[in-house]
């Protein structure tokens, strides 16, 4: 069984924010692969398939961002999931807008969701897809600026991004992660 969490934040509010762009990525896995996202289980929307013969699970936890480990580490528990075979997906700020990084390993670099996982799982290495979102401007608040939606101007590369992370997870269904780092970090 392979899974996929998308961090961000429950609500309409956070819908379309830079926080968000994990859910978002689940969300077009879940069109692609006609996979429904609705149950409720451990803090989270779950929603099972079956991807080219793979169990895939895709996770967003309902927890908000902040305790995002909580819902992973249920899911893991409840499912007695291996943490190897999952992907986190969330918002990097150290990468550029439109560009993803895949990494196994690493601190939370200041992300609040990565801190809580790193809590929870008793490790930093698990497999990640860091969805850029570049930095604020000097001088305003990194709160706000994650918490506020994507500009117009930014639509098309947030667009492309998310197909490049989708694109990167369905590659790693069927090939290592470690394959599909070279083949994604460009």
């Amino acid at each position: 069984m392979k899974w996929i969490a998308g961090l961000g934040n429950p609500g309409a509010a956070y819908q379309n924010t830079r926080h968000n762009v994990g859910f978002m990525v689940v969300d077009e896995l879940a069109r692609r692969w006609d996979i429904s996202v609705t149950q409720n289980k451990c803090k989270a929307l779950i929603g099972e398939g079956n991807v080219k013969g793979t169990k895939v699970v895709l996770i967003k936890p309902m927890t908000y961002m902040n305790l995002s480990g909580e819902s992973v580490r249920g899911f893991l528990d409840y499912f007695k999931a291996d943490r190897e075979d999952g992907i986190i997906v969330y918002d990097d700020m150290d990468t550029e807008i439109g560009k993803i990084r895949l990494r196994y390993q690493g601190s939370a670099g200041g992300h609040n969701g990565i801190k809580s996982l790193i809590q929870h799982l008793g490790t930093q290495q698990f497999n990640r897809v860091r969805m850029g979102v570049s930095r604020p401007q000097p001088g305003r608040s990194i709160v706000d600026y994650v918490l506020d939606n994507f500009p117009k101007s930014e639509h098309e590369l947030l667009k492309t991004m998310v197909e490049q992370a989708c694109d990167a997870i369905e590659y790693s269904l069927s090939n290592s992660f470690d394959n599909t780092m070279a083949k994604f970090n460009r």
